[in-house]
């Protein structure tokens, strides 16, 4: 069966792959600012299913397994994603430093199978708990380029590791793909997960 990640974020490859899966990129080109929602959750389920169907309707094959996901952080009820420049990103730290936010990720996954599909949506939500570090740290990881490039402004596998301080929940998650939800998803579409490994 054909294995499709509809996502552009390396961390969302790098995970799966270390996972035992080697799915094939095929970005979706949804238009992020053309979708809302009510709540921060319901908004990235809402953005891994267009993601998802909209790379699942440029596919041909009868039988292929189409994985959408997207994530922000939740901090004062508003969801952020990527930081738009490095003053946004700046200002993001300030107002996170010290504090807790709830990083979710929607994952939607579509698996058509003899032209048939049928699919499962989900959000995985973990909380983020940001060391209180000092303004000439935060100034280092934005000139860094690494805030402007991830929702949240924040990664947990790469420099800004050492500014999150604690987790509650799936780490996976906050890098971008809950594992754990993945593959309940999966199951519940009767794909077993150990039958996607590539080795």
């Amino acid at each position: 069966m054909r294995l499709v990640l509809a996502s552009a974020s390396p961390a969302r490859l790098r995970t799966l792959r270390a996972a035992g899966l080697d799915p094939e990129v095929v970005v979706s080109g949804v238009d992020e600012e053309a979708v809302s929602a009510p709540t921060v959750p319901a908004l990235v389920a809402a953005l891994a299913q267009a993601k998802a169907s909209a790379v699942l309707s440029g596919l041909d094959d009868p039988d292929v397994l189409v994985i959408g996901c997207d994530s922000m952080l939740e901090l004062d009820g508003r969801a952020l994603g990527k930081p738009r420049d490095a003053e946004e990103a700046t200002a993001r730290w300030r107002s996170m430093r010290g504090r807790e936010g709830v990083l979710h990720t929607g994952h939607h996954v579509v698996l058509r199978r003899s032209g048939t599909e049928t699919a499962r949506t989900a959000v995985a939500s973990t909380v983020v708990e940001f060391a209180a570090i000092d303004d000439e740290e935060i100034a280092a990881y934005v000139r860094s380029g690494e805030p402007l490039l991830v929702a949240g402004a924040f990664t947990i596998d790469g420099l800004g590791g050492p500014f999150v301080s604690g987790l509650r929940g799936d780490p996976h998650n906050v890098v971008g793909i809950g594992l754990p939800l993945l593959r309940t998803l999966l199951a519940d579409l009767g794909v077993r997960w150990t039958d996607l490994w590539s080795r």
